[in-house]
């Protein structure tokens, strides 16, 4: 037996139960915590594995995709995290017939139809920091702006909407453009040709993200002609994700937000 090696494995615990000693007051005591990250990483219920210790690794739990999903898959994944006393569990692309299954069975479930979202044992006892502006082209970009917008809600972020001021009315824009200025992070959700990523990224310092969605006209190939114009913004400070995705952009924006905070 290597007895260097093994007390210095001993001495990195007590280092470590010693460092969460100093985290006492928040409500869980020192062996409670250790025992929590001790557990398993995940819980394998057959049909998904659910990874319960992504909020470690990355200050931010398993977020469940629901399309495609049964609404029974989706039930029991949210038992799953819920039973672990994960807070904020964030459903994407539910739809309301599974919402209505989740409700139904004793989940604590807010459900907003526009962006198919919903959010399981809401929490909303942390302050909102930061200031993320989300804006839209058009008011038929609402979804994908709604998904983005709790999205970031939901990670703790302050987050004002600012919808339909698209470049078709360009005065809409500069009349809100103090709100654009005083944000840390810009999302910018359009279809169509998807020129407001540009417009707004020539105005403001804070990073764009940028989306493009599937709104358009059949030439606008299922939001691809949105998607290329983002990808070739002469502004610079624009990022892109994919098309409709409001969650990735939500997501990101809530990283960068928080960075010095």
């Amino acid at each position: 037996m290597d007895t260097n090696n093994t007390n210095h494995t001993a001495s990195n615990r007590d280092e470590i139960l010693e460092l969460l000693r100093r985290v006492q007051a928040s409500g869980i005591t020192p062996e409670e915590a250790l025992l929590k990250l001790q557990t398993a990483p995940f819980e394998d219920l057959g049909y998904a594995k659910v990874d319960l210790h992504r909020g470690l690794r990355q200050g931010v739990g398993e977020v469940i995709y629901g399309q495609n999903k049964t609404p029974e898959q989706i039930l029991g994944i949210v038992s799953a995290m819920r039973d672990k006393g994960l807070k904020n569990i964030l459903v994407t692309r539910i739809s309301p017939q599974a919402a209505d299954l989740l409700i139904d069975a004793g989940v604590e479930l807010e459900y907003h139809p526009i962006p198919r979202l919903g959010i399981a044992a809401k929490d909303d006892s942390k302050t909102k920091v930061g200031s993320i502006v989300v804006a839209s082209a058009g008011t038929s970009d609402m979804a994908v702006c709604e998904e983005a917008a709790l999205t970031a809600e939901t990670l703790g972020n302050s987050v004002t909407r600012v919808y339909d001021v698209g470049v078709a009315g360009l005065n809409r824009l500069l009349n809100k453009l103090d709100v654009f200025l005083s944000a840390k992070v810009v999302i910018v959700v359009a279809g169509m040709e998807g020129a407001l990523a540009s417009v707004i990224g020539g105005l403001v310092s804070a990073p764009v993200i940028a989306v493009p969605t599937s709104v358009g006209y059949g030439a606008n190939f299922g939001g691809l002609s949105a998607l290329l114009s983002m990808l070739n913004s002469c502004a610079s400070g624009v990022s892109v994700v994919n098309i409709d995705n409001g969650f990735g952009a939500g997501y990101i924006a809530n990283s960068i937000n928080k960075i010095g905070l």
